[in-house]
């Protein structure tokens, strides 16, 4: 089930995110994890600045620590791969009407970048993304993934979306054992969601 609930991480310090990735990366991260959100989420005033209540962001650090977690435990075998595809979201498009001249693919219900704004965070990723040598993709929502893998041999995914949906595609890329590397979205909601381009860039 997906969040009931929107966030912005915006404005919260990067440093909260640095700390949450060496957090991710220690030994019985599970049996501390608990404890950790609940002071990180008073040490940075998460609460504070998003206005979110405690147990709504209890839930987002946990799932953000747990997606960290992952990134770590597939990160040298994704390095050692070179067919890789690219999922990013579409509520991230500058526009999210006819100005989007974006094309819609009704095969695999994705949208093709045509780079038509400069200043949008969808077209910046995916100049990054094809100048890297991704395949990518803009979706509007992770239940396009199966049928974009199915027959495509990939050797690795990278993918930005909130955290309930990288969750979600996580346990189907590793039932199929494809190794990844997630980037959270900062803000959800249905349109004007945001990423780090930073993170996203080190990610790829």
């Amino acid at each position: 089930m997906a969040y009931e609930f929107n966030f912005d991480l915006t404005k919260v310090s990067r440093s909260f995110f640095r700390e949450l990735a060496k957090f991710s990366d220690h030994k019985g991260i599970h049996r501390k994890i608990g404890d950790f959100v609940k002071s990180v989420i008073d040490r940075f005033k998460i609460q504070r600045l998003t206005g979110l209540p405690l147990s709504d962001a209890v839930k987002v650090i946990d799932d953000l620590v747990d997606i960290y977690a992952k990134n770590l435990s597939h990160e040298e075998e994704f390095e050692k791969t070179a067919n890789r595809a690219l999922f990013l979201p579409h509520c991230s498009r500058k526009y999210m009407d006819q100005r989007c001249q974006a094309e819609f693919d009704p095969k695999l219900s994705t949208y093709k970048c045509q780079h038509c704004s400069e200043d949008c965070l969808i077209n910046k990723a995916s100049e990054i993304g094809e100048e890297r040598g991704y395949d990518t993709y803009i979706l509007p929502g992770g239940s396009c993934i199966p049928k974009i893998l199915n027959g495509r041999n990939y050797e690795a995914v990278v993918g930005v979306a909130c955290p309930h949906e990288i969750q979600l595609a996580m346990r189907h890329l590793e039932e199929i054992g494809l190794p990844y590397q997630s980037v959270p979205l900062l803000r959800n909601g249905c349109s004007n969601t945001e990423f780090n381009l930073e993170t996203f860039e080190q990610t790829l």
